[in-house]
């Protein structure tokens, strides 16, 4: 897929090509074919290293399988790889949940993205939800590994992200800044910036492999094909954008929220005057950024621009 790519475009020799992965499906060897095809970043979703948490969440990998997956990884010599982990998970305790830190660690990655279990509507645990850590324990949990991943070198600079220094990624970033991205494939979202100042679209594409095919057969060639698109309202400009930018630490300047949106800062500002009255952001020139309350209630925050 990627030579197919590169033989009709061009790539960036810098560019960041990232593989997800799951530790349990892991072939030996395969990592170098795919650094040769010019992978040269690995997310790792290894969620815990408690045997008993990963069954009950019903992973098919063990913690084994993750050590594993990161040896096969430097054998490659693909140091710049992420782990997924979770914490709150059911009953988990706070020691559980900082060994899990530790223990991601002292694999040595370049990021670790660190987050919350949620409920998704459509699971299993949505519709028979297990006895979960309560909110207090859980914001407890959050501080503590926070404290734990800054000291192992780890710099936090999104809501749930953490890298060492240089190796922020770069794929999630071009996300929360509200940049442009394409969706291919079956259930495949994307944003186009078409024009400016009223036509951001959304891009979905059906979501079953034989419908997408279907649709991808009957359209026109182009790249309008298979898929629905659905231009952002210039109303729901605002809420969109912090939704994604409020989540980074660094926050946004106004001139960012311009120039990505199209709208004057006048748009916006009134919700960030009226969130700084409630001591959920501040501003430090030329950023605006969520608070410490303001990360702790950041979706109240994001709800403040709500049209």
């Amino acid at each position: 897929m990627l030579q197919a790519f590169a033989s009709r475009c061009p790539i960036a020799a810098d560019a960041e090509v990232t593989l997800e992965a799951n530790p349990g499906t892991i072939e030996r060897g395969r990592f170098t074919g795919y650094r040769d095809a010019g992978i040269n970043r690995v997310s790792l979703g290894a969620q815990t290293f408690a045997p008993h948490a990963l069954e009950r969440l019903g992973r098919i990998h063990s913690p084994e399988d993750t050590c594993r997956a990161v040896d096969e990884l430097r054998a490659a010599g693909l140091a710049n790889f992420n782990l997924d982990l979770m914490y709150a998970l059911p009953e988990q305790t706070l020691d559980e949940a900082l060994e899990d830190v530790h223990r991601a660690c002292a694999l040595a990655p370049a990021h670790i993205s660190h987050y919350q279990l949620t409920l998704e509507p459509g699971t299993v645990f949505h519709s028979r939800p297990p006895p979960l850590p309560d909110e207090d324990l859980a914001f407890h949990m959050q501080n503590e590994c926070q404290a734990l991943l800054a000291q192992s070198g780890f710099e936090q600079y999104e809501v749930s992200a953490y890298a060492r220094a240089g190796v922020r990624c770069r794929h999630n970033l071009n996300y929360w800044r509200f940049g442009d991205y394409i969706g291919i494939g079956a259930g495949a979202h994307g944003k186009i910036t078409a024009s400016l100042p009223h036509d951001v679209r959304r891009t979905e594409k059906a979501r079953q492999p034989r419908t997408y095919f279907e649709q991808l057969a009957a359209a026109a060639p182009g790249p309008a094909h298979s898929g629905e698109r659905k231009v952002v309202a210039a109303g729901d400009l605002p809420f969109e954008f912090v939704l994604n930018a409020l989540r980074l630490n660094e926050g946004f300047a106004l001139t960012e929220f311009e120039s990505r949106t199209g709208l004057d800062a006048s748009a916006v500002e009134p919700g960030l005057q009226s969130a700084l009255a409630r001591g959920l952001v501040e501003f430090v020139h030329p950023r605006w950024r969520a608070s410490g309350l303001g990360r702790r209630f950041l979706n109240d925050l994001q709800a403040g621009f709500l049209p």
